[in-house]
Order: structure tokens, then C-alpha cells, then sequence
């Protein structure tokens, strides 16, 4: 990613690394050091939880075991200094049963997901997710 590219830019290009299913070193060149990622409680984290990067990582290693794709869909993003706001459609698709969702259905979600960068890297994540009934 260059220096030159917008805090957005850097954001879409997080969430299609993730699309992609990118996961240790390369998801972490995203991610200050320091970074935090808060979520807010949920259908599915219930207390919600707080992470750091390795907890990031290794959630992101766990949802490989867990979904075959996922895709983010961006409704409305807003940039301003350091900071990214955006409305995203989330749908990820089974790849082990979950609740009702067999193998290969969707489960999908409305996230509100607030970023906040330090030269170019993600220090500060808070999402808020409203997951569709299963």
C-alpha cells in the first residue's frame, strides 16, 4: 500500500484481503502493532470482546475453518482525517453447520464498522453487527 493512498483506499483493500482469505503476516501488515478491535455484543459474541493483534489473527484463522467465502458489500463509507465509517452488508457462506444454515447457506449481517488509522495501519476497529435471523 503506498503513502499516497487514501485511509478509505486502505480499508477497502483490508476488507478484500479478508474476502480473499488472507490470514496471518499478510492480514497483520493491515494492523499497527498496537491495535485494538472491539465488537460490540451480537447474536453470535454475545458479551461482545476486545482483541489484539494476535487475537485478531487467530480469529481470522478460526473463520477460515468456519466459513468457505464471505464478502462485504460497502453501502455508505465516510472519511474523514483518520477515520473511516462505514455501512457494510456482510454474507458469509457455511462451511461447517451452524444452528439452522447447513453447509453452503448464507448467513449473512448489517455491520456499522468504525476505523481509525495511524500512518496507514489500523489501530483502532469498533464494530457494531446485527446478524439476519438463521
Amino acid at each position: 500500500m503506498s503513502i499516497q493512498s487514501s485511509n478509505l483506499e486502505i480499508v477497502r483493500h483490508y476488507l478484500h484481503a479478508i474476502e480473499q482469505g488472507t490470514t496471518g503476516p499478510a492480514l497483520a501488515e493491515f494492523f499497527a502493532p498496537d491495535v485494538v478491535q472491539e465488537e460490540f455484543p451480537n447474536r453470535l459474541v454475545t458479551q461482545g470482546a476486545r482483541r489484539d493483534l494476535a487475537a485478531l489473527l487467530e480469529g481470522a484463522e478460526r473463520g477460515q475453518k468456519v466459513l468457505s467465502a464471505q464478502r462485504y458489500e460497502i453501502r455508505n463509507a465516510v472519511e474523514q482525517g483518520n477515520f473511516v465509517a462505514l455501512e457494510v452488508r456482510w454474507t458469509g457462506t457455511m462451511a461447517v453447520p451452524f444452528g439452522s444454515l447447513a453447509v453452503g447457506d448464507a448467513m449473512r449481517a448489517h455491520f456499522a464498522v468504525f476505523i481509525e488509522l495511524r500512518d496507514g495501519k489500523i489501530v483502532a476497529q469498533r464494530n457494531y453487527d446485527c446478524f439476519d435471523p438463521w
